[in-house]
């Protein structure tokens, strides 16, 4: 494929699915990876029956948008919180009888094996804590559905080898939950750049932001939380899944939520500690890494070296692509998290609902969520998985693409453990020579649990 495509025909085919026609040639095992997948296994009525595996906070966001797309069908959901449970049950008994239907049956589990167990889901949306991803969409896989699963795509690299095998191997559907690549004004920055109008691409910063927790960098922190009583309905065995028994229960992890907070904002920091997340760097990294990677054309590919910041003449972490491109993680503007191009011919800046260039030939008229509608509630992003399913060809963000953004994120958070330069290998995934930093490629599960496809 053509690396200059018209605006309005990128735009075009970004909504309908393009990663098979544009994975390169040259990726490893690429000959391998599917345009189109195996035949959908819609239910009877032609409704596309859906599951949620997951229930907090972003599940909530997911729901009110893939409850809206006409065809689709939420006939379950599962979570180790009961209250969770319960809440989900009332948002979608409430949404169809305001739509007027007098009975609604909406099934919930504690364990994600009975919701896979049934034949009539087609398809599942995954919004756990990221260490559970890998396990239940690998299941997923297995069982024959069709995954829409929050970004980052693993917690792990390895787990996201895996991952990618299993999609593949399964002949599945994934969307990978990366909705910037559904918002025009990334796509608009994405095509601008990949179009050349900045002539040589020389350099990238990209911004993932800072809190409380991630102060000094982007990655995750120790997990030093106290040991907190676990409440009532909550399965904290289940929660924890393949993480070590030694991780204690703490509201920070898993938010106490109580029934009456039908509409609670609490969001679970499991996110900002190393044992369950990878900080902002793969919390935000998955978004702004992945646009800057998108527009320099090594969105299947990745870096070939990784610099902590503070070493030698690096202030900042520093990933070098092996056609002389470096991207640095650092603010450009302000406190915004976002990416910005720099070439031989001028800049390109977008952040969410915002794009800035140095030469106004490049401008976009409007963006998308003007509106002020959160990010999380894209639904052209959404309705791109549900497109997929049926036509059968991959959407937007496939598996190939969450991989790649998602260990570029990794890759940052090991160079900054190790604190000293990687060389990393993109096409076999490896890095060279380097028995120490391969043993960051994946952690120990406890007994029980096993990844294998």
């Amino acid at each position: 494929m053509s690396q200059k495509i018209a605006r309005r025909d990128f735009l075009k085919l970004s909504a309908v699915g393009v990663a098979g026609a544009m994975i390169p040639s040259g990726i490893a095992n690429a000959s391998n990876l599917p345009f189109a997948s195996a035949a959908p296994a819609v239910s009877k009525n032609n409704n596309i029956n859906l599951a949620f595996i997951g229930l907090g906070q972003q599940a909530m966001y997911l729901l009110s948008s893939f409850i809206k797309i006409d065809g689709v069908r939420v006939v379950a959901g599962c979570d180790v919180y009961d209250v969770k449970r319960d809440r989900f049950v009332k948002r979608v008994t409430d949404f169809y009888k305001e739509k007027g239907e007098k009975k609604v049956k909406v099934d919930v589990y504690e364990d994600y094996e009975d919701v896979l167990a049934r034949k009539d889901v087609d398809a599942v949306v995954i919004a756990t804590p990221d260490h559970w991803h890998a396990l239940i969409a690998i299941a997923a896989c297995k069982a024959g559905k069709d995954i829409y699963l929050e970004k980052p795509l693993t917690l792990t690299i390895y787990e996201g080898q895996m991952l990618q095998k299993a999609v593949r191997k399964y002949n599945r559907i994934m969307q990978v939950g990366s909705h910037q690549r559904s918002s025009e004004e990334f796509i608009h920055a994405a095509n601008m750049v990949r179009e050349g109008v900045l002539g040589k691409v020389e350099s990238v910063r990209v911004y993932v932001g800072r809190n409380n927790v991630c102060v000094d960098n982007a990655g995750p922190a120790p997990c030093k939380l106290p040991h907190m009583e676990v409440p009532a309905g909550l399965n904290w065995d289940k929660w924890l899944g393949p993480l070590p028994e030694s991780v204690y229960y703490h509201s920070d992890l898993d938010p106490i939520v109580t029934p009456e907070q039908d509409k609670e904002t609490l969001w679970g920091a499991w996110r900002w500690y190393k044992v369950s997340g990878g900080g902002l760097m793969t919390d935000w990294g998955a978004h702004m890494f992945d646009i800057a990677q998108w527009g320099i054309g090594k969105d299947l590919y990745g870096p070939s070296e990784i610099i902590p910041g503070g070493w030698g003449q690096y202030n900042e972490l520093t990933f070098k692509y092996d056609n002389g491109i470096v991207m640095t993680e650092e603010k450009f503007d302000g406190k915004k998290a976002g990416v910005k191009f720099f070439g031989e011919k001028g800049w390109i800046q977008v952040c969410r609902g915002e794009y800035k260039c140095s030469d106004p030939a490049w401008e976009i008229k409007k963006n998308r969520n003007e509106d002020g509608t959160p990010y999380e509630i894209n639904a052209s992003h959404h309705q791109t998985f549900i497109n997929s399913i049926r036509s059968r060809i991959d959407p937007n963000v496939p598996v190939e693409i969450g991989h790649s953004s998602c260990t570029v994120c990794n890759l940052g958070i090991i160079a900054l453990d190790i604190n000293r330069p990687l060389k990393w290998n993109p096409i076999v995934q490896k890095f060279v020579d380097d028995p120490e930093a391969s043993k960051y490629l994946q952690y120990d599960y406890r007994s029980g649990y096993k990844l294998e496809i």
